[in-house]
């Protein structure tokens, strides 16, 4: 298990992906998810968490919980914010919404990963990604 508390920063969000895909690619975890999917997952997970989730609050923080498992890894980004519905989130990929910023995080996390849920107040994100 890694944990790993990261503050509400944007600047530090490629040095936190660092040091988890370093890890996990140690575990075992495979050389195009560690390097690829999961990099631009968490780097997506924490920008949300700090940005939306935070407000860029200096005083908060975000935290990230990675479980490696035989079957693969589980990675859960929280934020101290107040929550949202990802059901609201709309997809960036419609007719009107293509040149719009909000909500490309989350649908590349989708894509990337195996597997998305949220907590029931919104204010994390547990993403698995199982090996191949």
């Amino acid at each position: 298990v890694i944990s790993l508390r990261v503050p509400t920063d944007l600047e530090v969000v490629e040095e936190a992906v660092d040091v988890i895909a370093r890890h996990c690619l140690a575990c075992g975890l495979g050389p195009r998810a560690a390097r690829f999917n999961l990099r631009v997952a968490l780097s997506e997970a924490l920008s949300n968490a700090i940005v939306y989730g935070n407000g860029l609050d200096p005083s908060k923080s975000v935290n990230v919980r990675v479980e490696m498992a035989s079957q693969g890894m589980t990675v859960q980004v929280s934020d101290e914010g107040e929550g949202f519905d990802p059901a609201a989130v709309p997809d960036p990929t419609l007719p009107g919404r293509i040149d719009r910023p909000d909500g490309r995080g989350l649908f590349l996390i989708r894509q990337l990963v195996d597997d998305v849920s949220f907590n029931d107040r919104g204010n994390a994100i547990c993403m698995i990604l199982r090996r191949a």
